[in-house]
This record gives structure tokens, C-alpha cells and sequence, in this order.
């Protein structure tokens, strides 16, 4: 049987991008559709509260290794390519955990969802790679919102689902979007002009590997097992040694996996420390605010009593205000710089934590603050992903973008770790619940994040081109040299073409 063959033209960029953004969708939907629907699946798996959090915790530390390791092979074998095993794995994993009726299945399933997270960091490269230059910006702009709408999306849709139809569909929904997403990819998604030179250093894969599941899994069960614990000290240690060694390799070594030099550049580790306090803020909020509106008030003497649907109601107006400035942030870039659209989202959402902070018992507060959350995270994550792929080459957007992915991922589960460490205080058999102190100090731990968060990005230096600043130490590479003309030709092609 003869191969199917593609679209023998490069198709219009922005068909690329709807496809990429399909693939986005569903991945960043799995992030979170199983968070307010834990004590569901903890019954229908029959199975204990420690073990069912291991569907976050497989999930992330997969996520946590594979988003910067697919997102450096993308540069060197090919974007195209490495985005088509990423969206078969994510759509591998979703029919396992559709069909799955154990937890231990669920959890296998999970960890193969994980490697979805090199969408990202390929999605990133792809858009650099096909698009005009003016369009690059508002392209990153949206696709880095579509992960943070995605999260507040599916803390929305979990509760209708189960409702409706089954647990099951909170898998086989995403699947079908993905498996559409692969065909689309594979049929419309031109392959990378742009690689990197050099072979793959896995022996830096597997000590970056290391390093981050023992630092993740340290912070995801520290409130479980006991910070104190002399499994939770040697997992810090052991990622501290580990990342030290990792370092000292990947500066040695002529083909890096993650090139130390442009971690260095101002604009990528400003960008990076910022990226990981405002995970530990959204991450955190997106997981323990639908709990407290589901706290029942009878019980708790706090709460809201909120059915899962009900908690997703609630989670809206941060889900509609992350999408609507997600689009605006582009324009807004563009006219006052993406460092100024950050420092501005990174002011804003100090102001909801504060109002939790100081009051949480009403409802208003609650979709007052739901609001401004989705206004200042649309604007700072949006911006954020800007300043680093218009920070380095675009040989190296991949990693670039992959790692300050990872580092949000990072944050928030340093964020939920420390939460939940706050909110187990005063918990009993006899008394199941946080004390609602918690709660305040909670959000008080996140109003001083997000105070970081925004003063962090007033650090970040004014961003040139890569292409023209420091950071193009890395030409572009690309696929083959009698492609040159044509691909020039092309890209005169995709300046003139319409958005």
C-alpha cells in the first residue's frame, strides 16, 4: 500500500497553528481534569487517599523529564517529527486510562500521558520556525495561555463529565482530540527547517532526569511522608548532587543538552525565576481553591458545600480572563513590550490572594478574586513565554521554552507541597478537614509569591532578537542545504501572507 503522502506545499502557518493548538488543548486539559475528582476515582478504584494522588504525582514527574528532553531532540531531529510521538503517546496514555479499572493501570497510563509535555517546547520551536516574525510573538502569546485556560478549563468540564457520562470520558475526551491532532500533524505540519547540529548527550538526559523526579517527588510527598523524614532529606540531596553533576557535564560536554551559556542570558533566567514563582501561585491556586468551595460548611463550620460542577463555576471567570488576555497580550506586547505587559500581570495578581487573604467567606470574593487571577495569569504567562523564544536562537527554542515550562511545572508543586503542608495542620480522624486559618495562610504564602513573581520581572532586561543580540551564538541550521532557496522564497511567502 502505497504511504500516504503530505501537503507537498509548506501549508499557511495558521493552519499549522490550529493544529498545534489542538494538541496544546488536550494535553494541558489532562493537567488538571483529574484534580477536583480525586475523591471520585478514589472510590471507584478502591483505593486509599496516598495512593490516588499518584495520578498527579506519575503524571508530573514524567512531564517534569520528558518536556525538556523531547523539546531538545525536536531541535536536533526534528520538531515535526518529535511532536508526532509526543501527541501518539498522549493519545496512548488517555485510551489506557480510558479503560483502565485499577489504580496501578491508571497510574502506567498517567506516566504515558506525561511525555505529552513535549508539546509544548515543540509547539514553541514550530511557531518560531513557520512563522513571520511579527506574528511569532501573539502566536507564543496564545499557545502559553492555552496551557494555563486549559488547567482552569478542566477544573470546569471534570464535573459535568462525571456527571453526565463516566470518570472514563475525563481520558477518552481528550484522546479523541489528540488522535485528531496526530493525523492533522502529520498530514498539515511542515518538517522543522531549523535543527541543531551535533549528536544527543544522554548521559545529560539521564542525570537531568534524575535530578528533577528526585526534586519533585521530594516536594510532592513531603507533606505526605514528613519534611523532616530521612527519605524526604535524601531525595533533596540526592537532586542537589545530581543537579550539580549535571551541570558540570553539560559544560564540558561539545553538544549539550541544555547549553549552560544560554541559561546565563539575562532575559532567560529572569524569565525562568519568574516562571517558577507564578507556578507555585497558579498551580497552587487551580488545585486547593475548587477545594475549599467544596469544603461542606455543615461539617467545616467554612466552605461553600460546592458540588464538583458547581467548583468549576466558581473557577470560570479565571478561565474566561486567562483566554481573553491571552489573545490581547500579543497586540499589547507589541506596543508596550512584553516586560511591561509581564510586570503588569505579575501586579495584578497580588491584588486576588490579598482579598482571599483577608476574607473567603463569601461568595463574591471568591469570584471576584477567581476574575482578577484570570486577568493578571493571562497577562504573565502570555508574556513570559515571549521573552524567552524572542531571548535565544531559534535552534534553541525547544529547550529554551521546555525548561521554563518544566520550571513552572516545578513551582507549582513546590507551591502545592508547602499548602498542603499549611492546610494539614489541625487536620484529625475525628476532623477530616483543614481549620480555615489554613486557608488564610495559604493565600497569604501566595500573596507574597506573587509579590516576588512581580518584582522578579521587573529584573528581566529589555529583550532584542535573538538574531541580533548576544544570545545567537547558535546559527540556525537548516535540513538541507539545497532547501535554501526554497526556503527563503517561502519565508517572503509568509510575510506577505494575511494572519
Amino acid at each position: 500500500m502505497p504511504r500516504i503522502s503530505r501537503t507537498a506545499a509548506r501549508p499557511h502557518y495558521n493552519l499549522t497553528f490550529a493544529v498545534l493548538l489542538l494538541g496544546v488543548g488536550a494535553y494541558s486539559l489532562l493537567q488538571s481534569m483529574v484534580v477536583p475528582v480525586l475523591a471520585t476515582l478514589m472510590e471507584h478504584l478502591h483505593t486509599s487517599q496516598e495512593t490516588v494522588t499518584w495520578l498527579m504525582t506519575a503524571y508530573l514527574l514524567s512531564a517534569s523529564v520528558a518536556t525538556p528532553i523531547l523539546g531538545r531532540i525536536g531541535d536536533r531531529a526534528g520538531k515535526e517529527r518529535m511532536l508526532l510521538v509526543t501527541l501518539v503517546a498522549l493519545t496512548a496514555g488517555s485510551a489506557l486510562a480510558g479503560v483502565s479499572n485499577s489504580v496501578g493501570s491508571m497510574i502506567v497510563a498517567r506516566v504515558i500521558q506525561g511525555l505529552g509535555g513535549g508539546v509544548l517546547p515543540l509547539a514553541f520551536g514550530i511557531i518560531r520556525d513557520e512563522f513571520p516574525a511579527a506574528k511569532v510573538r501573539g502566536a507564543v502569546g496564545i499557545t502559553a495561555a492555552l496551557t494555563a485556560v486549559g488547567g482552569g478549563l478542566g477544573l470546569i468540564l471534570a464535573g459535568p463529565i462525571v456527571d453526565h457520562l463516566d470518570y472514563h470520558w475525563l481520558f477518552w475526551l481528550p484522546m479523541i482530540m489528540t488522535a485528531v491532532a496526530t493525523v492533522a500533524t502529520f498530514l498539515f505540519v511542515p518538517e522543522s527547517p531549523v535543527r541543531t547540529p551535533g549528536k544527543i548527550s544522554w548521559g545529560a538526559a539521564v542525570l537531568l532526569s534524575v535530578w528533577l523526579v528526585a526534586l519533585l517527588l521530594a516536594v510532592s510527598e513531603g507533606p505526605t511522608w514528613g519534611w523532616g523524614s530521612v527519605r524526604i532529606l535524601g531525595l533533596f540531596a540526592a537532586a542537589v548532587v545530581v543537579a550539580v553533576l549535571w551541570v558540570l557535564v553539560e559544560l564540558r560536554s561539545p553538544a549539550p543538552l541544555i547549553d549552560m551559556r544560554m541559561m546565563r542570558i539575562p532575559a532567560v533566567w529572569t524569565a525562568n525565576l519568574v516562571a517558577l514563582l507564578f507556578g507555585v501561585v497558579m498551580y497552587t491556586a487551580m488545585t486547593f481553591l475548587p477545594q475549599l468551595v467544596q469544603t461542606p460548611h455543615r461539617l467545616a463550620g467554612y466552605g461553600f458545600t460546592a458540588s464538583i460542577t458547581q467548583s468549576g463555576v466558581y473557577m470560570l471567570p479565571m478561565t474566561l480572563g486567562m483566554f481573553v488576555l491571552g489573545v490581547l497580550t500579543g497586540p499589547l506586547a507589541a506596543r508596550f513590550g512584553s516586560k511591561a505587559v509581564l510586570i503588569a500581570g505579575g501586579v495584578l495578581t497580588v491584588v486576588p490572594f490579598l482579598v482571599l487573604a483577608l476574607g473567603h467567606d463569601r461568595s463574591w470574593q471568591i469570584y471576584t478574586a477567581s476574575s482578577l487571577m484570570g486577568v493578571g495569569m493571562g497577562l504573565a504567562f502570555s508574556s513570559m513565554s515571549s521573552i524567552v523564544v524572542e531571548a535565544v536562537p531559534a535552534a534553541q527554542t525547544g529547550v529554551a521554552s521546555g525548561m521554563n515550562a518544566n520550571i513552572r511545572t516545578i513551582g507549582g508543586a513546590i507551591g502545592s507541597g508547602i499548602a498542603a503542608s499549611i492546610l494539614a495542620n489541625g487536620v484529625t480522624a475525628t476532623h477530616p478537614f483543614p481549620q480555615d486559618s489554613g486557608y488564610g495562610d495559604t493565600f497569604w504564602f501566595l500573596t507574597g509569591a506573587a509579590v516576588l513573581a512581580a518584582a522578579a520581572a521587573v529584573l528581566i532586561p529589555t529583550v532584542r532578537s535573538a538574531g541580533a543580540g548576544q544570545a545567537a551564538s547558535v546559527p540556525p541550521q537548516p535540513e538541507h542545504g539545497a532547501a535554501d532557496d526554497a526556503d527563503d522564497a517561502d519565508d517572503a511567502d509568509k510575510e506577505s501572507a494575511p494572519a
